[in-house]
Order: structure tokens, then C-alpha cells, then sequence
């Protein structure tokens, strides 16, 4: 964990702000994903499953944006329709995105061991909890409907709809500090599986904790990931873990039921004069 000696906020974190899909529900962040790669397929162009990865936290639109303009995606284009793909192909790819996206939310909501019980211990210490997303307001709710039932309720859940731009932007968070009435950045922590999820929390000036196992970066269901050889399955953590590192995160845990002893480290680094 790193922190920079400073003056200022010396108290407890107050406010936790969880990304949904691959961190709090969706284990291996797969709704998205599988989305991305049939809209692209319904246009002549195959892409990976890592490349629809790529961008992922993004709103969905610049999401599918970002992948348009990825060198390698954009080479095929070229070669399927003899020009770049313009903001009215993008356009029509979010068009068909949405509803396929409606439709399978459902199906991938499922909390992820630990939740339930990390919000719970969080709540003990007075610490509010939100969720942002790159989720729409109409897929957020859906997800959000889902998370109720079983027994998964933010304080507040703000996704890329409510805000001018979503991630790596910090609208969102600062949004959640706004409506919480949580400040300074300090005691806020940012908690995400997707790059975008640390670079947003960095831009906002908050702590941030990257999610590895359970997350975008690794990609695979619980099942999936207990199926890969032991070698295999620690070659995928590390990986998520170096990642997450290189772009800034403030400490790196498996899932989001590891996340508290990570607060309290941030805590003691607040407590000696540190800041995110």
C-alpha cells in the first residue's frame, strides 16, 4: 500500500463505493462481456473475449466506442466494410446492446461470497456504502432489484446515466460524496475490479482497492476458475494483481470479502498523517 505523508483528514474511512458487476454480484464479470463480442459479430467482426474486456467499467456506448478504435479491432473493420467504423455504427451497436444486455442481467446477478457480509461489518463502523457502474439507469435497477432480494442493499447506487461522463472520469464519485454528504476524498474508498474502476478512484483523489479473483481481469466464473489447473488459476491471479498495481490501486485484495483489512491499513495510514 502506498501513501504520501500529508497534514489534513486524520479520521476513519466514512464512505465505500463498490462497482457491481465482477466486484459485488456477476463472479468473473460476464454479463458484459459476452454483449460486447455479439454486437461486434452481428457487424462481421470477431472479437475476442479479452478484447471486449479491454475497456471494460467504461459507460457502455464508450465502451463500445473504445473497442471500435482499438488498432486490432478497427484493422478488421477495414477489411469488412472498407471504411472506419463511424459515431452512427457505434450508435447502432448500443442500440442493439441495450436490450441484449436487458435480458441477461438477471441471469448473471448473483452476489459474490463476501458481500453480504462486508457490507454488514462496514455498516458496524458507520461507513456508508454506494455503488457506481457503467450500467445504464434501466440495467442498473435491474441489477440493483437483484441485489435486494438477496439482501444486498447500497445506500446509494449512481451509474454513467446520472453523471456527464463516466469512468475513468470521477463524476460518479464525487456524486456519491455529494449525496452522502461525505468529504474530503480521503475518507472515501474506492473498491473495483476494472482498471477504469482505479483510474476513476485516482482521479477523484480517493483511496482505491483493486479486485482480482472475482473480477474483470481474470474473467472467469467460480467454476471456471476451480476447473483450471492450481498453476493455471495462480498465473491468472498474479496477473490480475500486477495489473491492478500498474494502474495505481492502493492495495490489490481477491474479493470484495477481503476488503476490510485493506480500509483498516488505509486508517492507520490516515491516522499517521498519510492520504491517498
Amino acid at each position: 500500500m502506498r501513501a504520501t505523508s500529508s497534514g489534513g483528514y486524520r479520521g476513519p474511512i466514512r464512505l465505500a463505493v463498490f462497482d457491481m458487476a465482477g466486484t459485488i454480484v456477476d463472479y468473473g464479470s460476464r454479463a458484459p462481456a459476452g454483449v460486447f463480442e455479439a454486437v461486434f459479430a452481428s457487424r462481421g467482426v470477431a472479437i475476442t473475449n479479452r478484447q471486449a474486456r479491454g475497456p471494460m467499467g467504461m459507460a457502455k456506448r464508450a465502451h463500445i466506442a473504445a473497442l471500435a478504435h482499438d488498432p486490432a479491432i478497427a484493422a478488421v473493420w477495414r477489411q469488412v466494410h472498407g471504411r472506419e467504423a463511424t459515431d452512427g455504427d457505434i450508435d447502432g451497436m448500443y442500440a442493439d446492446f441495450v436490450p441484449l444486455q436487458l435480458e441477461c442481467l438477471a441471469q448473471h446477478s448473483d452476489i459474490i461470497p463476501g458481500a453480504v457480509e462486508a457490507f454488514a461489518a462496514l455498516r458496524d463502523r458507520g461507513v456508508k456504502i454506494a455503488t457506481t457502474t457503467g450500467y445504464s439507469r434501466r440495467m442498473t435497477d435491474i441489477v440493483l432489484d437483484a441485489m435486494r432480494a438477496q439482501e444486498l442493499t447500497p445506500d446509494l447506487a449512481i451509474c454513467a446515466d446520472d453523471v456527464p461522463e463516466g469512468r475513468p472520469r470521477p463524476w460518479m464519485l464525487f456524486r456519491c460524496m455529494e449525496r452522502l454528504d461525505v468529504s474530503p476524498p480521503a475518507a472515501v474508498v474506492k473498491v473495483g475490479d476494472t482498471i477504469a474502476d482505479i483510474e476513476a478512484g485516482l482521479n477523484a483523489g480517493v483511496w482505491t482497492i483493486g479486485i482480482a479473483r472475482t473480477g474483470n481481469l481474470v474473467g472467469l466464473s467460480q467454476d471456471e476458475l476451480k476447473a483450471l489447473p492450481q498453476q493455471a488459476s495462480e498465473r491468472c491471479l498474479e496477473e490480475a494483481h500486477a495489473a491492478m498495481r500498474a494502474a495505481g490501486a492502493h492495495d490489490v485484495v481477491d474479493s470484495v470479502a477481503d476488503c476490510l483489512p485493506a480500509i483498516e491499513r488505509f486508517e492507520m495510514a490516515l491516522a499517521e498523517g498519510g492520504r491517498p
